[in-house]
This record gives structure tokens, C-alpha cells and sequence, in this order.
């Protein structure tokens, strides 16, 4: 396990503003709760709380990574109609203790949905 420091900093903080996923047409994630992560140069990725998505919409699969900051991630394919997206979600079920307040998250690969838009009217 990896520490966030001044080589590599993470900073998680609540966003401001609606985030709404699509993929193939579908809503599959609609939040005014997502969380923002900001780790070192790559960029932003925010994790939206299951309660928030359509969750009809995920499959969970055996592929898994590990992120010495974060700790070990599982995935997710969305299917939607007869589009699938393989492992185009992640999640890490039990962080570090650094990272906490992104266990159970959501996280969404950007070239793998149709759109991750934010900023719109909040969620009615």
C-alpha cells in the first residue's frame, strides 16, 4: 500500500453539480452526489453511489486490477439494448484507508459510455 503524498496526491471531495451517465440511449447513472477523485495528473474521475444508478443495466465480472493507492478494483460490463460495453465500470469494494469514501463507488471509463455530463438542472 501507497500513501497520497506531494509525488502523487489524491484528493476526493463532493462535486457540485449533477453527474448523469448514459450508455446506448439509457440513463445508467444520475447523481447530484458523486464524489470527485483527483490523483496526481490523470484526470478527474468521479464515483456516483449505487443508489443513484440502474443497476438492471450493470454486470458484474471476474476482471480485477490493482491500484497501489487505492487498493484492489472490480468491474462491471453495462448492457443496454444490444450494446455491451465489457468492464466499463469499477468499483473498490474495500479501499485503503486514504481512499475510504469511495467504497461501493461507481467509476466510468469515459470511452466506454456515451456521455458523462455534468452541470445540469439537479436531479427531481
Amino acid at each position: 500500500m501507497k500513501l497520497p503524498g506531494p509525488d502523487h496526491p489524491i484528493v476526493i471531495a463532493p462535486h457540485d453539480k449533477r453527474v448523469r451517465v448514459t450508455f446506448n440511449g439509457h440513463v445508467v447513472a444520475d447523481t447530484t452526489r458523486a464524489l470527485v477523485l483527483r490523483e496526481a495528473g490523470y484526470p478527474p474521475v468521479f464515483y456516483v453511489p449505487r443508489e443513484d444508478a440502474d443497476m438492471s443495466a450493470y454486470e458484474a465480472t471476474d476482471h480485477k486490477t490493482h491500484c497501489p493507492f487505492k487498493g484492489d478494483a472490480t468491474y462491471h460490463s453495462l448492457r443496454v439494448g444490444d450494446r455491451l460495453a465489457e468492464n466499463a465500470v469499477w468499483s473498490y469494494e474495500h479501499p485503503y484507508p486514504a481512499v475510504a469514501a469511495i467504497a461501493g463507488r461507481l467509476a466510468f471509463y469515459r470511452n466506454r459510455v456515451d456521455e458523462i455530463a455534468e452541470g445540469q438542472d439537479p436531479v427531481s
